[in-house]
This record gives structure tokens, C-alpha cells and sequence, in this order.
């Protein structure tokens, strides 16, 4: 039995007996569960007088058999006048408020009148209440903590799925380039063989009358990109399925339309058969020259919509 919860319990005006009895009775868990076992037993439990009047009775034989001198019944505190009933109740009250000029006092420690446990039952319901609200405050702070380290989490569960999808993003684009170029230098590789096929065969029926003239070269327009009235870091697409779903997605102007294609391809709802990408205002098909270009060059910020059409192919 925890001494220091009886000694709060008689600090408060209850008797010894009423405190061990609430102390044992709520299994020792502390001083809230007693107070509100004395609260809802308050009026059950009668004070025994037996032992009381027993040992009264003992001590007067005693005295008036031995010595008239006087006997000390209680504990007095010197620095605030408060009579205590044992030495347990000096100790703690000496704890608690720091005093310690004590002596031992012939006047009986009364006890509290109907008014004074009135009084008393009053300032343990309220601080009943009070610990109460603490611990529903406590219980509040932790549930708000919970929720801060669950949002947090999925912030990070989310930044951590963001990395992970633009890194694949990436990974495809650099072997999509890595083929292109090999299938370009493949071209190259044909094209001069077959120039080289057609200079042999011209040399050897003799159809070669001096030297070639150069072919004239036609001047090549080169289309300037859209100026841009603003100077843009991010455009919006949205993009439209073939199913008639829509994906809504943010890209930064300098990636290239291969980038948007490879987005395509992860998170498209409507199947993986092959497909174009073209606008419809200004009408366009893109070509696969203009996979390598930037959003910016092909005019599609700040914001445009794109659409998949069927392959043919």
C-alpha cells in the first residue's frame, strides 16, 4: 500500500482508516481512483471509534496507575500551528511545506465538522476536475503529435514516390536517346553505302562526263519559337486519352515532348496500343524530330492540350 497516497488522503481530512481503506480497495493506483472511491463511499463508511475509545480507555488506566503526567497526543507544527495525528503526516507535511520546527502537543487533534468535510469534499471534486482536464489535455496534445508525424510521413511518402517516378522518367529518356542515336549513326552508315554504290556503278558504265556539278541548296526557312509574353518556368497540359479520360500533369518548359510521352506511358488508363500526339488548335501531329525538342520551342506553355491519337502503324 503506497504510504504517500494515504498521507495526501489525510492531509485533505480524511481519517487513517478511510484512506487505507480506499487506498486497498482501488488496488493502489493512486490518488484520483481513491478520492472517487471515497466520493461514491463517503457516507457508507461509519468511523470506528472502538479502538479509538479502547485505546483512550488503556492509556487513561495507564496514567492513573503510573504517573499523572500529562501524555502527548498529537504533533504541532510550530511555523503554522497545524496539529498532526502521527509521525507519517508530520514527515510528509514537512516534505511538502519545507517547515521543520516541530513538538509534541497534549491537545487531541479534532476532527473535521460537517461544514470542514463539506469544504474539503468540494476541493477534491475540483481537484477531481482538474486532473481530469489535464489528463484530457494530455491525451489531446498526444492525439495532435500523432497526426503531425502521419502527415509527415505521407509528405515524405509522397516526395519519396515523386523521386523514384522522376528518376525512371529520366532512365527512359536516356535510353530512348541512347537508341536514337545508334539508329541515326545505323542510317548514316547506310546511306553513305549506298552513295558509294551509286558512284561505282557510274564509273564503271562510264556515265560520269567530268565533274559533278553541286546540286544548288535551297535555302532551309528556320522557324523561330513563339515569343513568349512572359518568361515561363512551368507549363500546364492536359492530356486527353483515347478513352476520352483526362490527365492533368505540370512540366518544366525545357523538357523535351519525349518526357510527356514517357508520362504518357506510365499513367495512361486507356490501354498500351501505339499512338501520335497532336494538338487540335493549332492542328498539329508531332513527328519525331519534335520528341527532342523542348515545350517551350513547340509553343506549349503556359498552358496547352494535347491529344492521343491511334497509330496506324
Amino acid at each position: 500500500m503506497s504510504q504517500e497516497t494515504v498521507q495526501i488522503l489525510m492531509d485533505m481530512g480524511f481519517e487513517k482508516e478511510k484512506a487505507e481503506k480506499s487506498v486497498s480497495m482501488t488496488g493502489n493506483l493512486g490518488v484520483e481512483p481513491a478520492m472517487e472511491w471515497l466520493l461514491a463511499h463517503n457516507e457508507e463508511m461509519e468511523p470506528s471509534t472502538s479502538q479509538g475509545s479502547s485505546t483512550s480507555n488503556t492509556t487513561s488506566e495507564m496514567n492513573t496507575s503510573t504517573s499523572s503526567s500529562a501524555v502527548p497526543k498529537s504533533y504541532k507544527c510550530e511555523d503554522c500551528n497545524k496539529l498532526f495525528a502521527d509521525t507519517a503526516a508530520l514527515e510528509y507535511h514537512a516534505m511538502k511545506s519545507g517547515h521543520s520546527n516541530f513538538s509534541e502537543s497534549t491537545e487531541e487533534k479534532k476532527p473535521l465538522t460537517e461544514e470542514e468535510k463539506k469544504e474539503q469534499m468540494k476541493k477534491l471534486e475540483e481537484r477531481l476536475k482538474e486532473k481530469r482536464r489535464e489528463r484530457e489535455a494530455k491525451e489531446k496534445e498526444e492525439e495532435n503529435e500523432k497526426e503531425k508525424i502521419r502527415i509527415r510521413s505521407g509528405k515524405e511518402l509522397a516526395a519519396a514516390k515523386k523521386k523514384l517516378e522522376d528518376e525512371n522518367i529520366k532512365k527512359i529518356m536516356d535510353e530512348r536517346k541512347r537508341e536514337k542515336q545508334e539508329e541515326k549513326i545505323a542510317r548514316d552508315r547506310v546511306k553513305a553505302q549506298i552513295e558509294a554504290d551509286k558512284l561505282a556503278r557510274k564509273k564503271l558504265f562510264g556515265q560520269m562526263s567530268g565533274e559533278e556539278q553541286p546540286k544548288p541548296v535551297l535555302p532551309v526557312a528556320v522557324l523561330s519559337p513563339q515569343k513568349q509574353a512572359k518568361d515561363y518556368k512551368e507549363t500546364k497540359l492536359q492530356i486527353r486519352l483515347t478513352n476520352g479520360q483526362t490527365i492533368v500533369q505540370t512540366f518544366n518548359v525545357n523538357e523535351m515532348l519525349a518526357a510527356v510521352r514517357v508520362y504518357i506511358e506510365l499513367n495512361r488508363s486507356d490501354g498500351d496500343a501505339p499512338f501520335n500526339l497532336m494538338t487540335s488548335f493549332p492542328r498539329k501531329v508531332f513527328t519525331n524530330d519534335d520528341y527532342d525538342k523542348p515545350l517551350g520551342v513547340l509553343g506549349l506553355v503556359p498552358s496547352a492540350v494535347i491529344i492521343l491519337s491511334k497509330s496506324l502503324q
